[in-house]
């Protein structure tokens, strides 16, 4: 399973670590990805479209 939202399609983004001597190292900042069934499939939603989704059914 890839580590993308199956509504939206967003994935990870690159991010970068400072330490004291202002040395970078690259880090991956992964979506909160939750699994849910959305028109009978079961998908991995990230939570920004969960909140969506039910703030749309109201």
């Amino acid at each position: 399973m890839a580590k993308k939202c199956g509504v939206c399609g967003r994935g990870s983004t690159k991010d970068a670590s400072r330490s004291h001597s202002n040395i970078k190292t690259i880090k991956r900042q992964y979506l909160n990805l939750q699994v849910k069934k959305v028109n009978g499939q079961r998908l991995a939603v990230c939570a920004k479209c969960i909140k969506t989704m039910a703030k749309k059914k109201k």
